[in-house]
Formats: C-alpha cells, sequence, structure tokens
C-alpha cells in the first residue's frame, strides 16, 4: 500500500512539475514573441522616418517654388514702380496679393514641417484608467455639428459599460477623430445615393491570450476602398484627398499601436468602412494604471 501511495505521491509531483515547465516555456515563447514584435516595430519605423523624408522633399518642393516665383514677381514690381507718384490701386493690389500668396505658403510650409516633427518623434503617453465609452460619446458630442454640416447621421452604438482602459484620452480622442474625418470626407467627396452615417460602437471581447479587450468601430455607409487604396492607407503622405497631408491615418495607427493596441480596417466598395481599433481593457477596476510603452518604434530613434 504504502508502495501506490508513494507511487500515486510522484506521479502528482511529477505532473505538477511538467505544468509548471509548461507554463514557463509558454511565458518564455510569448516573452520572445513580444521581443520579435518589438524589434519588427523598430524597423518599421526607421523604415517609414526614411520614406516621409523622400515625402517631405517632395511636399516641400511645391511652397518653395511658389514662394520663390513671388518673391521673383513682387521683386519685379517694386523695381518698377514709379518714385515720382503715388502707387496706382491696381498695382497695391497686385503686390498686396503677392505679399499674401506668400504668407500662405509660409504658413503651409511651417505646418508640414510640424507634422513632420510631430510623427517622427517620441511619443509620451500619459496612462489614466478611464471609460472607453464616456471618451467616446464625448468625441461624438464634439463632433455632432460638423457631421450634421455635412449632412451625415452621426450615432453612437455602446456596448454596456464602463469599459475601463489605460488610455491617454486627449491622445485617443486624436486617433478616432482622423478617423472620424476621414469617414465624413470620404461620405462627402462622392455622389454616393445610399444615406449617409457615421456609427461609433463599442463592444468587450476576448484577445488570442484570453486576456479582456476593448472594440471601437468607426463604421461610415461611404463608397468604400479599393484594395490599392487599402494597402496603402496607413503609409506617411498617401492620400487621395486633395490638399491633405496623408500623414492622420499613420498617427491614428501609432497612436493605437503606442496604447498596445492595434487598428484594422474592413471595406468593400459601395458598401463603406469600418475601422476596427482594438485596446486591452483593465480586467480589474482596481487597477489605475498599466506599465506604458513609450512607442517603441520612435524610441530607437486620412484615406
Amino acid at each position: 500500500m504504502w508502495i501506490v501511495v508513494s507511487a500515486v505521491s510522484g506521479l502528482c509531483i511529477g505532473a505538477a512539475v511538467i505544468g509548471v515547465v509548461a507554463r514557463w516555456r509558454t511565458i518564455r515563447a510569448l516573452d520572445r514573441l513580444r521581443e520579435a514584435e518589438q524589434r519588427a516595430r523598430s524597423a518599421e519605423r526607421l523604415a517609414e522616418i526614411g520614406a516621409m523624408t523622400g515625402g517631405l522633399a517632395h511636399e516641400i518642393k511645391n511652397p518653395l517654388s511658389t514662394i520663390g516665383l513671388n518673391a521673383q514677381l513682387l521683386a519685379e514690381g517694386i523695381e518698377e514702380l514709379p518714385q515720382d507718384r503715388p502707387i496706382e490701386p491696381e498695382v497695391k493690389s497686385r503686390l498686396t496679393r503677392r505679399l499674401g500668396s506668400l504668407r500662405r505658403e509660409v504658413e503651409r510650409l511651417r505646418g508640414i514641417l510640424q507634422d513632420f516633427l510631430s510623427y517622427a518623434g517620441e511619443l509620451r503617453l500619459d496612462l489614466r484608467s478611464a471609460d472607453v465609452n464616456s471618451v467616446v460619446e464625448e468625441l461624438a458630442d464634439f463632433f455632432l455639428p460638423q457631421a450634421e454640416q455635412a449632412g451625415v447621421r452621426l450615432r453612437t452604438d455602446l456596448s454596456p459599460g464602463p469599459l475601463l482602459a489605460s488610455i491617454d484620452a486627449p491622445l485617443l480622442k486624436q486617433a478616432v477623430l482622423n478617423l472620424m474625418l476621414n469617414a465624413v470626407q470620404a461620405m462627402t467627396a462622392t455622389d454616393n445615393t445610399q444615406a449617409r452615417e457615421l456609427i461609433l460602437r463599442t463592444r468587450t471581447d476576448k484577445g488570442a491570450d484570453k486576456q479582456p479587450i476593448i472594440r471601437l468601430h468607426v463604421i461610415d455607409t461611404g463608397p468604400g476602398m479599393a484594395p490599392g487604396v487599402r494597402a496603402k492607407l496607413f503609409q506617411p503622405y498617401f492620400t487621395t484627398k486633395t490638399g491633405g497631408t496623408g500623414l492622420g491615418l499613420p498617427t491614428t495607427r501609432r497612436i493605437i499601436e503606442a496604447h498596445q493596441g492595434t487598428i484594422a480596417v474592413f471595406t468593400e466598395v459601395g458598401r463603406g468602412t469600418d475601422f476596427a481599433v482594438t485596446l486591452p481593457a483593465l480586467s480589474d477596476p482596481a487597477t489605475t494604471i498599466i506599465e506604458p510603452r513609450h512607442d517603441a518604434r520612435s524610441a530607437d530613434t486620412t484615406r
């Protein structure tokens, strides 16, 4: 009997040891996976900065040409001014317009450079426990007048909350607002006959690691996107809009990933688009802040 008990005890201990080893191996595998993902993001970030450098040169070239031309014309106009009589109103108006063009192009250059520096610089988060539903409701209230002016119906479809997450609320609002602006612009840029509707939806779910997550959807009934456009959405300086900088969606993705989240795009031509943001949820309401990830991609340094 003693031998049987000893054998059973030995088997139990062995099974426990095997279980501990298996868990340790799983944890190590997950750690290696996270490290690999971080290295991949760092490499992707460096590639993006390289691509942006070329894009920045292209973006700056046009306003510089305009500035140079207007400066030359302005100088010629001043040289031709008569010295012995007042400036004629027509001449004064022409010179004033050229000065105004110079000022506008200088402001445009300043904006391009500011966008570049903001995107290329390090992103620091001030993470605090907050209700994602409340953030979405505040955004909806803020954006409602602009949506109505564009003839877009804005509505929310929120999961019963609160949905707690550790977030930098102002930055998350900026990211989601970029998606909302893109959605409205897409719906109003075409003669789409179907109703223009913008939906903000939240849901709870479990991630691949069985941990709780929050899904935030920005859905529109716009024209959708072709596969070629969809593939380039998050490339810096890619835009299909006149006057767009092409940094809105890349900035949105960067903010979401800095929150340890993800963003996916589901779109169908003629039916609309769904930008799905996933964020880690706080499973314990007493937890106030998770360890921030200071954007590993930058630390190594709109449809």
